[in-house]
């Protein structure tokens, strides 16, 4: 099993009960024994579940042998092994035993997720930080043993806890150390967690009683920790901290938080001053907008129809297109994303492909085994290789722990999610471990299922996004300039409703961007969208159109509710899981067809989306796939849309300003 939480225990409960529906009777509960646990640690409160060890079954938990092939992909019963074949087990694979301590039988499930090897019981281990906890549910009083449901701010709500042996109120007195506990105006069982006046953590949303002086310091030390773990927390942050607790002041000025955020941010003021110039253009017709309609998924039989007979890939725009249009279907997945991602060469033969996965998994298993070779007293000397393992340890244990591949303690996907990001370090040490980066790999590692080929697809990707976790940000403020060039296009309308609430630097935006979206769809949603984007169709940069969509989306309700800095931040941030990803990708590929039917599009919207020139047609066939819808009003004929100059250079002649224009060069965008 895996190691408990360990730290300063400052609640320890024996006698802590999960009653389970799996008992043999129908009306019979299955009682589960643990001890719930409150620890500090790192400056954090965790709260820890765990059953009684006497409880376990560890027959599942298999030591990697020499003919096993260890974590790099699942060891499989002699019956299983036989029916899968030499493609279930590579003896170069093998080799690499040595590096390994783990591996594990493999059950499927519908969903095509992995079963923990863990016996039932041990699934309901849970541990998690007391920032992340939303409520409390408590039962009524007089109906049997007192317990207690833990519902989490991303609204998982987790398996009540029953206090047989008593001391559930001790716990909500420890718990009070550190957080304000309110009971529910619409429900007197349910107690609200606020942690607004404790100081549980030195993260972004925690840091409510240090100085603004102090904050802004570490906020600019390490942004992406401030940022990507706690920018959905971000409107309770700013207004209690630049409120303060004084009533009088409560209505402070939107444009001081909005300052604040944009410098503590370093390097991502969006200023089209700061550009090497830019054109003025008043009101541009994009034209009509098609109606388009998304297609079934790729089969593998599809697929396999593409392959020559060495196994090349044939037709592959056509499949390209087939992807972008309909995704994949998922038993296809394991095999198109190592070509969508270029791992695989998509002209190479079967043989070629069977050479480069050897090649590159003696390539992973040596930068492996440089970080599993450090003793304890090397890496008491390399701050920086142990200060990456305490982060990736810390963010490993909270990612996607509700999906079944990584639920539970002592779960071998945590393992090797863990392993890849640690070896991730040492393939680009420069870089190492950036939180954010764990959400990226999860979803391909689940599809994957193979460490060697999870890692190197997570290092194709990564390729992408490097810039986004470097220490300037400058792909996150690139993006950011050219997604508000976009919007500013489809509607200036918006454009300046949001710059009149001080929220024209589309910080919202932010999480979306870092981590392409991974915490606003479902978990298999974002799979969709992922390797519809992986296709680079139908132009550049898709990605900041399904941005344009969704805001498109949800203009109407903040501007008709006259949402502010802090109600923008707020309700951009609860669209996380409820958007529809075929609506979204139906209405972003709509925009760029608009876009690219444009005979007037400014050169600066053409550098964005990869266009050389405003009259390229997309490279698949309108009619098939789409029909002419009303035009889009969107903007009124007032407005104007900066834009830069194709060549990146100062113009020489001066904006075309047209009557009545409400643009000027010293404005934000």
């Amino acid at each position: 099993m895996a190691a408990p939480v360990t730290g300063k225990v400052v609640y320890d409960q024996e006698g802590v009960f999960i009653h389970s529906s799996c008992g043999k009777l129908e009306d019979q509960d299955s009682l589960i024994p643990g001890t719930l646990h409150v620890i500090e640690k790192d400056m954090e409160v965790i709260v820890d579940w765990r059953p009684l060890e006497e409880t376990l079954d560890s027959s599942n938990i298999l030591c990697a042998v020499k003919d096993s092939s260890s974590v790099v992909q699942w060891n499989q019963s002699p019956k299983e092994r036989n029916i899968g074949g030499p493609e279930h087990q590579n003896s170069y694979e093998a080799e690499w035993d040595m590096v390994n301590t783990v591996s594990f039988k493999r059950r499927q499930f519908s969903n095509g997720g992995v079963q923990s090897p863990i016996n039932s019981q041990s699934k309901w281990s849970f541990s998690f930080s007391l920032t992340d906890l939303k409520s409390i549910k408590q039962n009524k009083e007089g109906m049997g043993w007192s317990y207690f449901v833990f519902c989490l701010k991303d609204d998982v709500i987790l398996p009540a806890l029953h206090f047989h042996h008593g001391g559930s109120e001790l716990l909500l007195e420890c718990l009070e150390r550190y957080v304000v506990l309110c009971e529910s105006e619409q429900d007197g069982r349910i107690l609200l967690v606020d942690c607004q006046n404790r100081s549980l953590s030195q993260s972004f949303e925690n840091l409510h009683e240090e100085p603004t002086d102090s904050l802004l310091q570490k906020f600019k030390k390490d942004p992406y920790t401030a940022t990507m773990v706690n920018f959905s927390k971000v409107t309770n942050f700013l207004v209690d901290t630049i409120r303060g607790s004084d009533p009088l002041t409560h209505r402070r000025p939107p444009q001081e938080m909005a300052d604040f955020l944009s410098d503590a941010i370093p390097d991502l003021k969006i200023n089209q001053q700061e550009e090497s110039g830019f054109e003025v253009i008043t009101r541009i017709d994009v034209g009509t907008r098609p109606e388009v309609h998304r297609r079934d998924p790729v089969s593998t039989t599809e697929w396999d129809s593409n392959k020559d007979s060495e196994g090349r890939l044939c037709n592959v725009d056509h499949l390209k297109h087939s992807i972008f249009k309909g995704g994949l279907c998922h038993a296809l997945r394991k095999e198109a994303w190592k070509y969508l991602l270029g791992y695989f060469p998509w002209d190479s033969t079967r043989e070629e492909r069977s050479q480069l996965q050897k090649r590159k998994a003696d390539e992973y298993f040596r930068m492996k085994l440089q970080w599993k070779s450090v003793s304890e007293e090397q890496e008491k000397r390399n701050s920086r290789l142990r200060d990456y393992r305490s982060l990736i340890e810390k963010d490993v244990n909270r990612t996607d722990r509700t999906n079944k591949f990584y639920e539970g303690q002592d779960n071998p996907g945590l393992i090797l999610l863990h392993d890849i990001l640690m070896t991730y370090c040492m393939y680009d040490f420069d870089l190492g471990y950036v939180q954010g980066m764990s959400d990226l790999l999860s979803p391909v590692l689940y599809v994957m299922e193979n460490e060697v080929d999870a890692f190197w697809c997570f290092v194709s990707y990564m390729d992408q996004l490097h810039q986004n976790f470097e220490e300037q940000m400058q792909g996150m403020k690139t993006q950011l300039v050219q997604l508000s060039t976009l919007l500013r296009l489809l509607d200036s309308g918006f454009c300046s409703y949001l710059e009149s609430q001080d929220s024209g630097y589309l910080y919202f935006c932010f999480r979306w961007l870092l981590i392409r979206f991974k915490r606003e769809f479902s978990f298999h949603d974002i799979l969709r969208v992922w390797e519809v984007m992986w296709t680079d169709l139908p132009c550049q940069n898709f990605h900041l159109l399904i941005c344009c969509a969704i805001l498109e989306s949800e203009k109407k309700k903040i501007m008709d509710g006259g949402f502010g800095f802090n109600e923008i931040l707020k309700h951009i941030n609860e669209l996380s899981m409820k958007l529809d990803v075929n609506d979204v990708l139906c209405k972003a590929e709509a925009i760029s067809l608009q876009m690219m039917k444009c005979k007037d599009l400014p050169s600066a919207v053409c550098e964005v989306l990869g266009l050389k020139d405003n009259s390229l047609m997309p490279a698949f066939d309108l009619a098939e796939d789409c029909v002419v819808s009303k035009p889009y009003q969107h903007s009124s004929p007032n407005s104007s849309v900066p834009a830069q100059p194709h060549n990146g250079s100062r113009s020489n002649s001066s904006p075309k300003v047209l009557p009545n224009s409400v643009h000027t060069q010293t404005s934000a965008w």
